[in-house]
């Protein structure tokens, strides 16, 4: 497994970014008040979600050029949620002009860093810069699925997938092991519980779950001492933003 760096990220960025801005232009005013894959919101609510978190990483690198650090929203999570909610509704075209301006700025803020700049620290997760470059392509990838419009878990990269299963090890329950065993690819372990239970299947659909999103290919399959089993339950999302599907 080969893990994204700073001098691989901004490529990644880009693409996910293209990503959203081809579905945007896929959507009408009707379509962005349809339901998204995320419960209770709709595509206006993930298209204001996504400006909110480009304008936030954006804002985290600005700060961390002058050594300083700020809280990723303004008003904290209350206020993350009250500007959702707020900007849902609105028309395609408002939503286009803010995703749109939004994710570029984040984009080219990144594009910008020198080498030294993607260990300053931040305040998301206490982290780095690169924390929150990794971050935003979680954000446009993931969401880019929730909208529904068919570019759902299965067209995710294999860097992709691999990142997902190393941010995403802090979901498995302390009690099990799991062995993450994808079609035509090694084998790979998250957690050390004693009990081993194997989760066989597509990249992607492993990929999904672990995600908590609906696997597309229908391809898996858990087992336990060599017994079919059910897929088990998973913890909540790694803690540092909200317990909704990677918000």
């Amino acid at each position: 497994m080969t893990p994204i760096t700073a001098e691989t990220l901004p490529a990644e960025l880009h693409k996910a970014a293209g990503t959203v801005t081809r579905l945007l232009a896929k959507m009408d005013d009707s379509s962005v008040t349809e339901p998204s894959k995320l419960p209770d919101w709709t595509r206006g609510h993930v298209l204001a979600h996504l400006a909110g978190i480009a304008n936030a990483m954006a804002r985290q690198l600005e700060y961390a050029r002058r050594g300083e650090q700020i809280e990723l929203y303004d008003g904290g999570m209350e206020g993350r949620t009250k500007a959702i909610n707020l900007a849902a509704g609105h028309s395609l075209a408002e939503h286009t002009a803010s995703v749109t301006t939004a994710v570029e700025s984040a984009v080219a803020a990144f594009d910008a860093l020198e080498p030294g700049d993607w260990q300053a620290r931040i305040s998301y997760r206490d982290g780095t810069v690169l924390d929150g470059g990794l971050a935003l392509w979680r954000e446009l990838t993931i969401h880019a699925a929730d909208f529904g419009l068919g570019f759902g878990p299965e067209t995710w990269s294999r860097p992709f997938c691999e990142h997902l299963f190393g941010f995403l090890e802090a979901r498995v329950p302390g009690e099990y092991r799991f062995v993450l065993q994808p079609t035509g690819l090694p084998p790979l372990t998250l957690g050390s519980g004693g009990t081993s239970i194997a989760i066989t299947g597509m990249l992607t659909d492993i990929a999904a779950w672990l995600a908590g999103r609906e696997p597309s290919l229908g391809s898996l399959r858990a087992t336990a001492a060599a017994d079919g089993v059910d897929l088990p339950e998973l913890l909540p999302w790694p803690a540092g933003v909200p317990a909704q599907p990677t918000h």
